[in-house]
């Protein structure tokens, strides 16, 4: 992945291995999302009387269309973060997880209904409550009287404009949500 990262290292030098790690864990990101903007790590050597070591806080602010996901993992109590990596690892679940629900909620945001096709009413069976709809590209599709909204099969023409859902049925293809297309109103 090719993007603007910025690495920032506090109350510690700079170190090539955790360097690496950092870019290692970026590009495990684009896995997830080709949407990433731009990243910034900072890496922070927290030094506490208490503790036997540093702990780590790591702080990942990554820019995205729309928007920006920041994760500051604070060092917890026991002592798992004196490990940088046990940090990283800990911080980057935790990106990874915000960017996949914000994949969910762009890819909802950007989903598209497709129209239903339409067509023609070709023949008309109401005594047995079934009919079939010519395609413009020329084919025939069953419906039954139960596939017609609000009722309206006893309304139907044939010639009248359906739009409607394909699927396969047992005998071939078959339309489901028959729906009176909405008529034009003509001046005359």
């Amino acid at each position: 992945m090719s993007l603007p990262l910025q690495i920032t290292f506090r109350d510690m030098p700079p170190s090539e291995a955790v360097e690496r790690r950092i870019w290692k864990h970026i590009e495990g990101l684009g896995k997830f999302s080709d949407r990433i903007m731009s990243c910034r790590v900072v890496v922070e050597a927290r030094h506490h009387k208490h503790h036997q070591g540093n702990l780590f806080h790591i702080r990942i602010a990554m820019t995205l269309p729309g928007g920006e996901i920041v994760v500051s993992r604070e060092p917890p109590l026991h002592h798992a973060h004196e490990d940088v990596y046990v940090a990283f690892r800990d911080a980057f679940d935790a990106v990874r997880r915000r960017l996949e629900a914000y994949e969910r909620r762009h890819r909802r945001q950007v989903k598209s209904h497709d129209i239903p096709p339409r067509g023609r009413i070709a023949f008309l069976n109401r005594a047995d409550g079934y009919g079939f709809i010519e395609t413009p590209d020329g084919r025939e599709i069953y419906f039954h009287r139960n596939s017609v909204l609000d009722a309206d099969f006893d309304r139907l023409e044939a010639g009248d404009l359906v739009r409607f859902h394909e699927e396969a049925g047992d005998n071939g293809p078959q339309a489901s949500t028959v729906r009176v297309a909405e008529k034009l109103a003509v001046a005359g």
